[in-house]
């Protein structure tokens, strides 16, 4: 019933604003409160309710981050609001019991000494006696706030009598003046036309308290604080027995009620009272009453009542704010509660507070701050309901069915644009503090259970957009990598699994793994397990990749899988990353990774140890290169990382800045010297994944390096500059190098069975078009081993090089010779990329 203040204001609203404009307020605060209302039943009605209120329905519906901000502003709300009721309370008791200013002793009742000082004693003596009836606990604040009750329905049915009971009369008014008081006279004139008329306009004046002059939105911030106790009962959530029927009923049932309530008693006012009453005496329901002192008793009693409200509700909120852990030690002491459960300092901590605020003086000067804290909660209610709403979530089904996600809005909206009216300074401090408190929770706060209904709603967002992703609508002006890279163990592939994260360039990157067992051999799915740590290593290694873990028979069929079923709708891996397969033991570098050497927690998460060097793989080489056939095949492009591990990036991209890092890139197929072709599919995407990796912000000081292998009487510089025309149409920045390979191709030619254009050659061109190419038979190992040499000797040594992949012979004998020439090719060369592309990726238009 914190409701119940208003009345004693009324005449301080109707009398500045005018009945027109009065009751604009009242459908305009009404308006706001009753689409809160529906957002507040809703929540309250979608689950089991605990202790704190509107911050427990903020806090589980949309995260720990917004419920401890919004919890934080709430508690402050509430402990303004209870300082501002106990103001009004102690100038309602100095207005009856003070000695007039300008007269040094009392006489009769008029006792109380006028000062700052003074009214602050009576604020804390009152303050005190909220205090001691909060510490005895809930059920005695409910038996009071009844017995109040029961008053104030008194004193509202004796004032609406007296409006009719009491004949016409002027009233004397005492004003405070600099050097003394002043004398007015104020009129009831009982039910006149004549006042009614004179009181439908507005007449905004003087505010005799603080002598400030008051407008719209000042009026509108003292009346809206008696309109806050919607609250009242939702604060009260932990003390209900069943607060999913109770708030909905209680709530809908006292807002309207007083909204019926206030209109009467404005229009009541405006027909009986004149302008000068209605401004200057603010007690003047008591002036006219049949029976004074009730009247007194009402709103001393309502007042009181109020204030032991918000500091009730207070003292939960700053209660379930402890309890949650949210500010760490920090409100520790708030969670020790009493042997009946009444969280004792969590209600003398609010009384502090309060007595902090109190210093304030005068009861207009935080109204405004009250108001906004309000309405900023308020609209975080309505938000959590559309938020939930919106979501579309199978768990969100209230038994309160009457709002919609148009009443949320228009609560949000209603609520923003009153902020801004009554305050614009007070508006932008709050959201300022609002947003300041939402970053300080999100990077300290620790991860909850409750639920994110972010998480909610990108999942909604984000199967409407996979939807609408047409994959019939791709074009390579668009075409970004997708990278599907296959992990065995992370502990070997930290380095590689960073590379690749440059690599991807905004596109799809998953992390597979295969899991060599048989579902029907076990008890349940192993991958489960693994997930969570799986999904960790992501975040501490903070690459931006998804998670995709399989059970098969072998690591080829798990490939197979992987390829076929990663990603959704328009977003599928169209790029295979894999390890290179060679003889090197595998490293540990998650141990010495910064991610995890930093922290204090034990060398994580559940991966295996590395295999030992004289352990057997799980995977033969035939396997290995039948992988890579297979996604040639599905027709996905296919990288082959190479001695990824011993690129040490951070020290690389730190040396000096003269000569930069470089990155080799070999456009030509070193192991088919007879197809010197620069200008191929493959050609062309390993210089996109090149091009790729330099615009990664990690990667832009390094300079490309791309190398043209020339022979002599083939024109070097036509070649050179028709590449150098091609890198323009492409936009690739890149120093060009001529290459003289002839002592390189004539050791091949000794080797082949005819000279170049031979019968043989052209049955083999004609072979490499319909099937796999069969040179690989036909290059000798002294020939692969210089063309690794020609490649090492390029000084300086790059950060990592780019080598063009041929394809694996379509005879699977082959499958060893075609890998054993790859080691040979990469040996000693330090990190390198074996790259070839399937699909068009680079385009020239606009």
């Amino acid at each position: 019933w914190a409701h119940w203040p208003l009345p004693s204001s009324a005449g301080f609203v109707v009398g500045h604003a005018g009945l027109y404009q009065a009751l604009a307020m009242f459908a305009v605060a009404y308006f706001i409160i009753g689409m809160t209302v529906l957002s507040v039943c809703a929540i309250a009605t979608n689950g089991a309710l605990d202790a704190g209120g509107a911050y427990y329905m903020i806090s589980r519906a949309l995260g720990p981050e917004f419920g401890g901000s919004i919890g934080i502003m709430f508690f402050l709300a509430n402990v303004c609001g209870s300082a501002l009721y106990v103001l009004g309370l102690v100038e309602a008791v100095v207005d009856s019991f003070g000695i007039p200013p300008g007269q040094k002793e009392g006489t009769g009742v008029h006792v109380l000494p006028q000062s700052y000082w003074y009214e602050l004693l009576y604020g804390t003596v009152l303050l005190a006696l909220c205090l001691l009836v909060c510490l005895v606990g809930a059920s005695i604040y409910a038996k009071a706030t009844f017995l109040i009750f029961l008053i104030v329905a008194g004193v509202l049915g004796t004032i609406l009598i007296s409006f009719f009971a009491t004949r016409p009369l002027r009233v004397p008014i005492r004003l405070p003046h600099f050097n003394g008081s002043e004398t007015d006279n104020g009129s009831f004139t009982g039910f006149s036309l004549s006042t009614l008329r004179d009181n439908l306009g507005g007449g905004y004046g003087v505010d005799y308290t603080t002598g400030q002059m008051m407008s719209f939105s000042s009026v509108f911030a003292v009346m809206f604080n008696g309109c806050t106790g919607i609250m009242a009962g939702s604060n009260m959530s932990g003390d209900l027995k069943r607060p999913s029927y109770s708030i909905p009923r209680g709530t809908i049932s006292a807002v309207l009620f007083t909204y019926l309530v206030y209109n009467l008693l404005a229009f009541l006012m405006c027909a009986t009272c004149n302008r000068i009453l209605l401004q200057k005496d603010y007690g003047f329901l008591r002036d006219i009453s049949i029976f004074p002192p009730l009247v007194t008793v009402g709103i001393y009693a309502a007042t009181l009542s109020a204030a032991m409200s918000n500091l009730i509700g207070a003292s939960r909120i700053l209660y379930a704010l402890a309890r949650d852990d949210l500010f760490g030690r920090a409100l520790a002491l708030a969670k020790k509660t009493s042997a009946s459960g009444n969280p004792v300092m969590a209600v003398i901590l609010s009384w502090l507070v309060v007595q902090v605020v109190l210093f304030s003086g005068k009861l207009n000067t935080i109204a405004g701050v009250v108001t906004t804290f309000f309405l900023l909660v308020y609209a975080t209610v309505n938000l959590a309901c559309l938020a939930l709403e919106w979501a579309s979530a199978p768990n969100f089904r209230p038994t309160f069915r009457y709002f919609t996600w148009h009443t949320c809005l228009l609560g949000i909206a209603g609520c923003c644009v009153m902020m801004f009216l009554i305050s614009p300074v007070s508006a932008s401090v709050s959201l300022g503090f609002l947003l300041l408190l939402l970053l300080t929770l999100h990077y300290l706060s620790p991860s909850s259970t409750w639920g994110y209904i972010s998480q909610a709603l990108i999942f909604h967002q984000v199967r409407k957009y996979l939807l609408m992703l047409d994959v019939r609508k791709d074009h390579v002006k668009f075409w970004r990598p997708q990278m599907l890279l296959m992990v065995q163990n992370p502990r070997g592939s930290t380095r590689l699994i960073d590379f690749v994260n440059d690599l991807k360039k905004s596109g799809l990157y998953v992390l597979g793994h295969v899991e060599l067992q048989d579902l029907d051999m076990l008890p349940s799915d192993p991958l489960q397990s693994q997930q969570d740590s799986w999904l960790s290593l992501v975040d501490k290694l903070n690459v931006k990749a998804f998670v995709s873990l399989t059970l098969a028979p072998s690591v080829r069929h798990g490939v197979r899988q992987l390829l076929f079923t990663s990603g959704l709708g328009g977003m599928r891996p169209n790029t295979l990353v894999l390890g290179f397969y060679d003889d090197e033991a595998p490293q540990d570098g998650l141990a010495q990774h910064p991610a995890f050497t930093s922290t204090h927690e034990e060398v994580p998460l559940g991966f295996p140890p590395l295999r030992a060097p004289t352990t057997p793989k799980l995977l033969s080489a035939r396997e290995y290169v039948g992988i890579v056939a297979d996604a040639l095949k599905m027709l996905r492009n296919v990288l082959l990382a190479r001695q990824l591990e011993n690129l040490d990036k951070a020290w690389e991209l730190r040396r000096a800045a003269s000569p930069p890092p470089t990155i080799h890139v070999w456009p030509v197929n070193l192991l088919r010297p007879d197809s010197a072709r620069y200008a191929d599919t493959c050609s062309l995407f390993l210089l996109q994944m090149a091009c790729v990796l330099n615009m990664a912000r990690a990667w832009r000081r390094a300079r490309l390096r791309l190398f043209l292998c020339v022979e002599a009487g083939t024109m070097p510089h036509a070649q050179e500059e028709k590449l150098r025309q091609l890198l323009k149409d492409l936009r690739i920045q890149a120093q060009i190098q001529l290459v003289p390979w002839d002592s390189i191709t004539r050791l091949h030619w000794q080797t082949c069975r005819g000279p170049p254009g031979g019968p043989a050659e052209e049955e083999e061109e004609e072979e490499g078009i319909v099937n796999f190419p069969t040179n690989t038979t036909q290059v000798s190992d002294e020939y692969v081993c210089a063309a690794n040499k020609l490649v090492l000797e390029q000084s300086p040594a790059p950060a990592v090089r780019f080598l063009y992949l041929p394809r694996p012979p379509a005879d699977t004998s082959l499958y060893p010779l075609y890998l054993h020439q790859l080691e040979l090719l990469t040996r000693g060369l330090g990190p390198t990329v074996l790259v070839h592309g399937v699909s068009a990726v680079t385009s020239t238009q606009l």
